[in-house]
């Protein structure tokens, strides 16, 4: 869903990749991909916290239940697939939807296989602060936006109304939807998802309005109260070509992909991997520890470990 790297704790050692897609993952990887035998394994990790949560969660269970020895790669979603495919990695954890590479890893040359859902289900809207919201309730109809473009211009935004983004990277039709939708509106990018916490904070903290794209399951909701704009109602289809978009974005079960030669030859580490399933809650516990308490994805995995063993045991069954 979203792209772009930011430092995580690494098992061993970090391989670190920027850009949009620019990384040749064929050509680069974590020395334990798809080793033989050798008890290691190699997990694919992207920028969004949730992400680092569902790693940090593996790695700790998989090194300390297991004895396995991990690494985990930094790398943005598409060149992502193309590492799994390759071997260069043997597990992406969290995937929001990508029919394309899917496609052709998949169900094409069947160098990846699907690992099973995830058990978050991911959603991306469009959002408002919960505190404007009952301010002005009719702002979160899409139909109403125009008449607050005024209050939520900023320097950035050209005299339009701003809607905050993250990275371009991201997946979003954000700005075929205010095009397509005749909105008086600026897509503004923050650059990453770290950048556009730290704008709706200080918006929050200074308790201004602001319009941002953003996703479910996210911490912040817990610190920073948001509520979602009815864009119109998603169809199957609505979004298949990117520039006529005029709909809201899809809920979608998060699913996970595992190396083909993993999933068949990793043994107990690919068997978990299969196994792993967890709530929005359980994600939301850990990522609040990483992003908000400012603990180790390590540390808080621990944590959560310590006090769910009746949930993670049966993944090691």
């Amino acid at each position: 869903m979203r792209v772009r790297t930011i430092p995580v704790t690494a098992g061993v050692s970090a391989l670190l990749l920027t850009g949009c897609g620019a990384a040749d993952m064929t050509k680069q990887a974590s020395p334990f991909a798809g080793a033989q035998g050798a008890g290691t394994v190699t997990l694919s990790v992207q920028s969004w916290v949730g992400a680092q949560a569902n790693v940090g969660v593996a790695q700790y269970l998989l090194e300390h239940e297991l004895g396995y020895r991990v690494d985990t790669v930094q790398v943005d979603e598409v060149p992502a697939w193309d590492a799994l495919s390759q071997g260069r990695v043997d597990a992406i954890l969290e995937d929001w939807g990508h029919p394309d590479q899917e496609k052709r890893y998949v169900r094409d040359k069947k160098t990846i296989v699907a690992g099973g859902g995830l058990g978050v289900t991911g959603h991306i809207g469009w959002y408002v602060p919960t505190y404007f919201a009952r301010q002005h309730p009719d702002v979160t109809d899409w139909k109403n936006l125009n008449k607050y473009a005024g209050r939520l211009r900023t320097a950035e935004s050209g005299g339009k109304g701003q809607l905050l983004d993250g990275s371009p990277s991201y997946v979003t039709n954000d700005k075929a939807l205010v095009g397509n939708l005749k909105l008086d509106y600026q897509v503004v990018f923050a650059g990453s998802e770290a950048a556009q916490i730290t704008q709706m904070k200080q918006f929050a903290k200074e308790q201004k309005p602001f319009l941002t794209y953003w996703y479910s399951p996210q911490w912040l909701f817990k610190k920073v109260p948001m509520t979602e704009v009815k864009l119109p109602a998603y169809k199957e289809g609505c979004d298949a070509d990117t520039a006529k978009v005029a709909c809201a974005y899809p809920h979608t079960p998060l699913q996970k992909y595992l190396n083909t030669d993993f999933a068949k030859n990793g043994g107990r580490a690919a068997a978990f991997l299969k196994k792993f399933r967890w709530t929005t809650e359980d994600q939301n516990e850990v990522s609040l520890m990483i992003a908000n308490d400012k603990m180790s994805a390590q540390d808080a995995a621990k944590k959560w470990v310590d006090s769910h063993p009746s949930t993670w045991r049966a993944w090691l069954s």
